[in-house]
């Protein structure tokens, strides 16, 4: 089958099996992207659009849980499937309530993580609106397309630059909530320290100044937590 039937992100750091479970779903007729620690999956989760997540919980820089934890925080819908060595019930709830889908515990089969990926998709995909959705908002007077990094306007348009557009996405998912600074920090610079804090600063009056040209957004500054965007 020529068509790619969805987009996977594979976290694993164990070399041999992340390359032979790569292989085996891109005979499947899946995209897979594998990345070797938690640090690098968040990196690529925010720069890509996946329709899946394969996390191995024992990862090293930022291990398998915590990297769910932080997807969630900027994607509630997409499908998370933990593997793992462990069985203990304890780690299958901690896999659960961080947001994980489905767990899967090593040895597997690949025709049983076939299966449960299909059988996951199915109820995603199958259900889903536009998938482009989650990258294009409209912000009043503006279109912000993420995945193209532009943001448009009848009287101008714009090019962003990565880090602009990941921080503006992060602001329209959490739209008429409090955006806390650090959740910033980490899902986009992958590190909250007080120098790069001043460098959001500067980010968030560059995208103030994007947007001047409809009073009706705001970036409010929530002082000592983080930023509130509103559209009225």
């Amino acid at each position: 089958m020529s068509e790619i039937k969805a987009n996977i992100l594979l976290v694993e750091d164990d070399q041999n099996l992340g390359f032979v479970v790569q292989d085996a779903l891109k005979r499947k007729g899946y995209s897979v992207h594998l990345c070797r620690d938690g640090k690098e999956g968040l990196k690529y989760f925010n720069e890509h659009a996946y329709d899946i997540c394969i996390l191995d919980v024992m990862l090293p820089q930022k291990d398998g849980f915590s990297l769910a934890e932080d997807i969630r925080r900027s994607d509630e819908k997409v499908p998370i499937v933990f593997l793992t060595a462990k069985s203990q019930t304890d780690d299958r709830i901690a896999g659960f309530k961080a947001g994980g889908d489905d767990y899967l515990t090593k040895p597997f089969s690949h025709e049983e993580l076939f299966l449960r990926i299909e059988a996951i998709l199915r109820r995603t995909l199958g259900k889903a609106e536009n998938p482009r959705a989650k990258d294009v908002f409209e912000i009043a007077s503006y279109t912000f397309d993420f995945r193209n990094f532009e943001l448009k306007h009848p009287d101008e348009s714009r090019k962003l630059t990565k880090k602009e557009a990941d921080v503006l996405r992060l602001l329209c998912m959490h739209r008429d909530q409090v955006l806390p600074r650090e959740l910033v920090l980490n899902m986009v610079w992958g590190d909250d320290t007080y120098f790069l804090g001043r460098s959001l600063d500067v980010f968030i009056s560059r995208l103030r100044k994007y947007l001047r040209l409809d009073p009706r957004i705001h970036i409010n500054n929530v002082h000592g937590v983080g930023f509130r965007f509103q559209v009225d």
